[in-house]
């Protein structure tokens, strides 16, 4: 960022508010506050204590069609309403008609000063707004496929596991990461120890559920 005035570069300083003194990065720490106000430090091996099976496995939960996910829970969706009373007939129209053709509508928008892909889905009469990557932001993954050979046997077993574990109530599935870091929060606030790093207990793996 620059001064419009003289064209100087703007630059952030990290200041505590406490003493006014301006530090550095290494002197800053992650805090988060207490029930009762106070900020609580929490350093990078309390969080590494944390119990949870997710820091270094994808957990497969359930297997779901992809119309059973709301799309509102994709992640930081906008909700786009009619501004203006020429705009309220537009809207709904669009608004049904995504709707009972079952596409989305791709588009172009300008957020946080810069413009973005997203796309609009219909959602119980009003338009959420989901923004997408550009193509040419997306990382080329190389190959990543598995050279690990597969029989008809194995995809059967595999296909039946998904069957046994098919569906999912997502509001019955919880941020267990919140949770653990709000006790871990409750612990160092009352001058407790986060307790010493442990191995969680890992998820069954696919072969071994087969």
């Amino acid at each position: 960022m620059e001064s419009p005035e003289n064209g100087g570069r703007i630059r952030h300083r990290r200041v505590c508010e406490m003493d006014g003194r301006e530090v550095g990065p290494e002197d800053t720490a992650r805090g988060w506050e207490a029930p009762d106000g106070r900020t609580v430090v929490i350093s990078d091996a309390d969080l590494e204590a944390l119990p949870l099976a997710t820091k270094r496995v994808i957990d497969v939960v359930r297997f779901v069609d992809d119309t059973d996910v709301d799309p509102p829970l994709y992640s930081r969706p906008n909700w786009v309403g009619a501004h203006g009373s020429g705009a309220q007939k537009p809207y709904v129209l669009l608004v049904e008609a995504l709707a009972r053709s079952g596409r989305l509508a791709v588009c172009k928008v300008a957020l946080r000063s810069r413009e973005r892909l997203a796309v609009l889905r219909p959602r119980k009469g009003i338009l959420a707004l989901h923004s997408l990557h550009c193509p040419e932001e997306i990382r080329d993954p190389g190959d990543l496929s598995s050279p690990a050979p597969t029989t008809d046997r194995e995809l059967d077993l595999a296909e039946l596991l998904m069957d046994e574990m098919a569906g999912v109530d997502i509001g019955e599935l919880h941020d267990d990461y919140a949770q653990a870091l709000s006790a871990l929060v409750d612990t160092l606030a009352v001058g407790g120890r986060a307790l010493p790093p442990r191995e969680p207990q890992q998820p069954v793996g696919l072969m071994a559920a087969l």
